[in-house]
């Protein structure tokens, strides 16, 4: 009996050192922080940082542009790949690469009339560039495209900051997006409009997951995924390809 006794003492203290130890009070299996002690502003900061450092990102966003619905969907990565779409209502859509230093684009009727012109250019007797590119890609060298903002991750932040509000913000209740826990980070601004940032709760990758934006010139939802996955490019075979002085040719036979 008392080698049970004994056994029961020993097995009551190691009990209540491991509860002691692993905290059984309600509540407190609670995650820590991992931005206790950092202002609402710079956690915005340390996130857009963390974002901009990123080796690729996939960006959805919907929203309005100088007041038209438009859409983007395109991934890219920080050596200036990317590969995606943009729709734009009245105007087309249009699919976007870049890739060793080239970028390609190829639109519906509807867009290269919008980009070349519309009606006004019909009506002055132009080149229909809808129908000689029509199923062909057109390509550019990137630095002479002026598709950085498209393409450059780094540069993709770094608009959305000039753009967006991120200093002034509160920091509100965590939420989650699409399964991973975020922090929210709000601000108003009667010019840029109303920001919401949703953050990654992660010390170490604290990405921005996704930006809500009411009022301003570009109010729109813009969602970021699939930080640092490789994103693959392939350039359009030459056969579906014209670059601007093919293109100026068969205009002029025209």
């Amino acid at each position: 009996m008392r080698a049970n006794r004994k056994l029961w003492a020993v097995a009551t203290i190691c009990l209540t050192a491991t509860l002691a130890l692993t905290g059984c009070g309600k509540g407190d299996d609670k995650p820590a922080d991992p931005f206790a002690g950092l202002s609402a502003d710079d956690i915005a900061k340390k996130s857009l940082d963390s974002s901009k450092a990123a080796s690729s990102v996939h960006l959805k966003r919907t929203g309005k542009e100088e007041g038209k619905e438009t859409t983007v969907d395109a991934r890219m990565d920080s050596k200036g790949s990317c590969q995606g779409t943009v729709t734009t209502a009245g105007e087309g859509k249009a699919e976007m690469l870049s890739s060793d230093g080239n970028f390609y684009m190829k639109g519906d009727d509807a867009f290269w009339k919008d980009s070349t012109g519309g009606e006004e250019a019909d009506s002055e007797g132009g080149p229909d560039f809808g129908k000689l590119l029509q199923g062909r890609w057109m390509k550019t060298p990137a630095e002479e495209a002026g598709s950085e903002g498209f393409c450059e991750l780094k540069k993709l932040f770094a608009e959305m900051e000039k753009e967006t509000k991120t200093t002034g913000l509160t920091r509100g209740a965590d939420a989650d997006v699409d399964g991973t826990p975020a922090v929210v980070l709000s601000g108003k601004d009667a010019k840029k409009g109303d920001a919401t940032l949703y953050v990654a709760r992660d010390s170490a990758k604290p990405y921005i997951l996704r930006v809500e934006v009411t009022g301003g010139k570009a109010p729109g939802t813009a969602t970021f995924s699939d930080y640092d996955k490789p994103v693959t490019v392939t350039a359009p075979p030459a056969d579906q390809v014209m670059d601007m002085e093919q293109l100026m040719k068969e205009a002029l036979k025209g």
